[in-house]
Order: structure tokens, then C-alpha cells, then sequence
């Protein structure tokens, strides 16, 4: 039996993706596109680091061990939201500005995200 390739094209127009004209062709694999986890893990370092923070400073705020953000931060945990805005708070972050400055990440693969410690919010910058 032959094999149908997936989401093949059923006309002559080029496929595009649901909410975008960007053709389909044009698009990042399954495979390209960062895991959550990833994404979240950079910016919670860049955050840190932009503090000048040590991961036992922002670790003992957020009441986790070093080495668990040290994972949260490198991707290799998928930490529950109870834990994600545990870190958030001891960063001066909302768990929604967080969201935004990785969800921003995500969206433009090319971000640099600062934050305004005073007023808790966070800014995504293009570079």
C-alpha cells in the first residue's frame, strides 16, 4: 500500500499555514523549532545573569536547590508552573511577564530580554 505524504498540498496554490500566508514550504520543521523548556531555561539565565546573580541568589529566593534552576536553565527539567513562578517571583517577574519575554523569545529566535526591576515587568528587545 502506498504511503500518503503528510499534509500534502490538494491543489495547484502552494499550501500555507493556517493562521499566516506564509507558504508551508517556507516553514521550520517539527523538528527545528525549541522545546519550551529550552526556550524558558535561556531566558530565566539571561535574566539571572543580567541581575548579577549567582544560581544560589535567585535559587534560595525562589526556595529551590542551585543544581534544580542550574537544570530548569540548561532545559533538562520541565518544571511544573508552580515551580516556573517560584523562580519568576524571586526574579521580580510576574509568571505572565515571563511567559511574554519567552513566548517573544520563541516567536522571533532573535531576542534579547531585559527587565525593569522596579515596576516588574519584562521587555523583549529584537536585536
Amino acid at each position: 500500500m502506498a504511503e500518503t505524504p503528510p499534509l500534502a498540498a490538494t491543489d495547484a496554490s502552494p499550501a500555507t499555514h493556517e493562521h499566516s500566508d506564509r507558504p508551508a514550504d517556507d516553514a521550520p520543521g517539527l523538528g527545528a523549532e525549541p522545546l519550551w523548556r529550552d526556550a524558558l531555561g535561556d531566558c530565566l539565565r539571561d535574566l539571572r545573569r543580567g541581575r548579577g546573580e549567582k544560581l544560589s541568589d535567585t535559587a534560595g529566593r525562589a526556595g529551590i536547590s542551585p543544581q534544580y534552576l542550574s537544570e530548569m536553565e540548561r532545559g533538562v527539567k520541565d518544571p511544573s508552573s508552580e515551580m516556573i513562578a517560584a523562580v519568576a517571583g524571586a526574579l521580580d517577574l510576574s509568571l505572565v511577564d515571563l511567559t511574554v519575554a519567552v513566548a517573544e523569545r520563541l516567536r522571533t529566535g532573535e531576542i534579547t530580554a531585559s527587565v525593569s526591576y522596579g515596576s516588574r515587568s519584562a521587555y523583549a528587545l529584537a536585536a
